[in-house]
């Protein structure tokens, strides 16, 4: 019989050694990963430091975004300001304003990834509440090795069932040209070596495959996870410091207020072509110019901007945003914001007409106004406008420097010259030149832009010409722009001027707007008496002064004259029917066949003018000089005389030749 006996292991009590080991890692490793997971709560007290440093560019694809993310960081600048008490702040400095806001900005980028290391935690809010941004319209560079490159495309997955899907956790750096994934670049362990999380993706050839991995992996879904709540606590103000960020959004509010008012009183002084500041740029000092004028307004009754000044003035803030730096960038923030609304404008309407003039300005630098004349479908009702886009320096007036400043700013603005269907200049060889001018070298670029001359300039060149091949015209116009030198030199003179001349004043000659003269005749045509009678007192009351007296007595002269007072008839009327046109072509609305009676009007006027217009100037200044008591006569020309004898002529015969005399004399004149 044998006996058989089994053998019944019983459970250990203890673990191997080998067990405790590899529990003793799975803790240390869990406990290694939450390392780091209460920065995503509380903020800590040297979070303000590191944020002095910090910029936040403003992009142009996403503005909303980043003047929110700006206004983050003037917040966060603001608190780190407020510790130091020892900073006094009434006098505005450049440190205060972010002088080196250009060179900042190109270092240090709040959405670019490759900066994620060093952000503390205020900026990891705002990029956990913001999101990641794209930049749109970028020309990525090939790989020197593969020569393939990062395309749009690696922001969409394709689903299985045909269906996209954004990868909105992609983020690519233009810095380095590389790809992030923006939830594990931010809520990474330490242990995590990924490419996407650390340093960054760059193997374009196998970007696909690596991109479905990592979103695919437990990590990349536990941080989309962890990136999820964060934002939606932040958005609730359900985290642990809900106190804190309460403080945080009131203040921001507080400083949007304020830049609010800022950018408000920017508005106001540029719109209204007035200085920003004056001698210093201290609050509540004599001089300190317009723009602090303003603010100091606003603080008498709002009680934001009191706020803001007690501040200042106490030195509990050291980022007022009130110098001149910040007022520089507000105007060109504006600037270009006004400039992108109107080429949006012309963009939408396609098809544009280009003006272009050249001036000198204050510094002698000869400068180009743009301006584009367009349909604008923007409202509800379509009208043709003139819009002025920017002054081009031009440091070559020829037409090939012209032409090439012309296509620079169309190119640098995003329009094609192709798109051109007009073109606007003055008379000028460079620019109407048909071969080597402007017009030629843009209608050999694209022969649908049709010139047309500046009917205004036209118009004034022909009427300056005209006055200029004249003599007496050239007199005429002397004597005017004399008169009205000889008064305006002196208050004295002015007032007797007014007491015999009380309804219009004389008027300076336009050197460029010819048709303008009709301010400076009209004041003579109608009040010739009344100012010789001016003349002449002032002839007898200037008994010390010589040269005064003396031009007073050569201008009374030449308004006696019959000569003069027939030049001015004229000249008032050819002025008068000019005027109306020119107003006309000048008005903000213009219509073509209304314009086009106005012109033919003028043409038949003048016309008429020559056969019949003659007779009824020379009645009217008749009539003149009879009321001031001037004889309606030429001066006649001194003759040669001989001796006669008794019987050689009768009295008739010399009232017929005095009387020829005067014919000639008329004659002499019109021609």
């Amino acid at each position: 019989m044998f006996l058989t006996c089994s053998i019944i292991m019983l459970p250990k009590k203890h673990l191997s050694g080998c067990e405790k080991r590899n529990n003793k890692k799975r803790v240390d490793k869990l406990i290694k990963s939450q390392e780091g997971a209460m920065d995503m709560f509380v903020l800590r007290t040297g979070a303000a430091t590191n944020s002095e440093q910090l910029y936040i560019t403003n992009g142009e694809e996403k503005p909303d975004d980043t003047k929110n993310a700006v206004e983050e960081n003037h917040v966060e600048k603001n608190n780190a300001a407020e510790n130091d008490a020892d900073q006094h702040t009434e006098n505005f400095s450049d440190h205060e304003n972010l002088g080196n806001a250009d060179e900042q900005g190109s270092s240090f980028d709040i959405y670019d990834p490759r900066t994620w290391n060093i952000l503390d935690n205020k900026s990891r809010d705002i990029l956990i509440e913001k999101g990641p941004i794209r930049e749109y319209n970028l020309v990525f560079p090939e790989d020197e090795i593969s020569g393939r490159h990062f395309s749009y495309d690696y922001y969409t997955r394709k689903l299985r069932n045909g269906e996209f899907s954004d990868r909105r956790w992609l983020v690519y750096s233009k810095h380095v040209n590389k790809v992030y994934c923006f939830c594990c670049k931010l809520f990474k362990s330490d242990g995590n070596k990924i490419l996407l999380a650390s340093e960054g993706l760059s193997d374009w050839q196998h970007l696909s495959q690596r991109l479905k991995l990592h979103e695919n992996s437990i990590e990349h879904i536990t941080n989309m996870n962890t990136w999820n709540e964060v934002r939606l606590r932040l958005s609730k103000n359900v985290t642990i410091d809900k106190d804190l960020q309460q403080e945080i959004a009131k203040e921001k509010e507080r400083w949007r207020q304020v830049l609010i008012r800022i950018v408000a009183a920017v508005k106001f002084l540029a719109k209204h072509n007035l200085a920003f500041r004056g001698s210093n740029e201290k609050l509540y000092q004599v001089s300190n110019g317009n723009f602090l004028g303003v603010i100091e307004m606003m603080a008498e009754f709002d009680p934001v901007m009191q706020e803001h000044l007690r501040r200042i003035k106490n030195s509990e803030i050291h980022h007022h945003y009130l110098g001149h730096n910040i007022q520089n960038e507000l105007i060109s923030l504006l600037g270009r914001t006004v400039k992108y609304s109107l080429l949006r404008i012309i963009k939408d309407a396609r098809y544009f007409s280009v003006i272009l003039d050249c001036t000198p300005d204050v510094s002698h630098q000869e400068q180009m106004t743009l301006i584009v004349r367009c349909v604008n479908m923007s409202s509800t009702t379509t009208k043709i406008e003139e819009f002025f886009l920017e002054f081009l320096k031009v440091d070559d007036t020829s037409g090939l420097g012209l032409y090439n400043v012309l296509i620079d700013s169309l190119k640098s603005v995003g329009l094609d010259v192709k798109d051109v269907r007009g073109q606007g200049y003055d008379n000028g060889s460079n620019m109407k030149g048909k071969n080597q001018g402007v017009q030629g070298r843009v209608l050999a670029t694209n022969p649908r832009a049709l010139y047309m001359s500046c009917a205004c300039h036209s118009l004034n060149v022909s009427l300056s010409g005209m006055a200029k091949s004249c003599g007496k015209a050239i007199t005429f116009f002397g004597v005017v722009q004399r008169i009205y030198i000889l008064f305006s030199s002196s208050t004295k003179r002015w007032q007797l001027l007014l007491d015999h001349v009380p309804k219009m004043t004389v008027k300076s000659l336009c050197n460029t707007r010819w048709e303008s003269q009709i301010k400076s005749v009209h004041a003579i045509r109608y009040q010739a008496h009344e100012l010789r009678k001016a003349l002449l007192e002032l002839k007898r009351t200037s008994t010390d002064d010589a040269k005064t007296k003396s031009d007073a007595k050569s201008l009374a002269s030449a308004l006696e004259k019959f000569e003069f007072l027939l030049g001015m008839v004229i000249w008032h009327d050819i002025l008068f029917t000019v005027n109306m046109v020119s107003k006309k072509l000048q008005s903000k609305f213009v219509c073509i066949d209304v314009t086009l009676k106005q012109i033919e009007g003028a043409i038949s006027y003048f016309k008429k003018y020559r056969n019949d217009g003659f007779a009824t100037s020379l009645d009217i200044a008749r009539s003149i000089a009879i009321d001031m008591g001037v004889q309606p006569l030429f001066p006649v020309k001194r003759r040669i005389t001989r001796k006669r004898q008794f019987d050689d002529f009768s009295g008739n015969d010399e009232n017929k030749q005095n009387e020829e005399t005067q014919a000639s004399e008329v004659v002499s004149f019109r021609f």
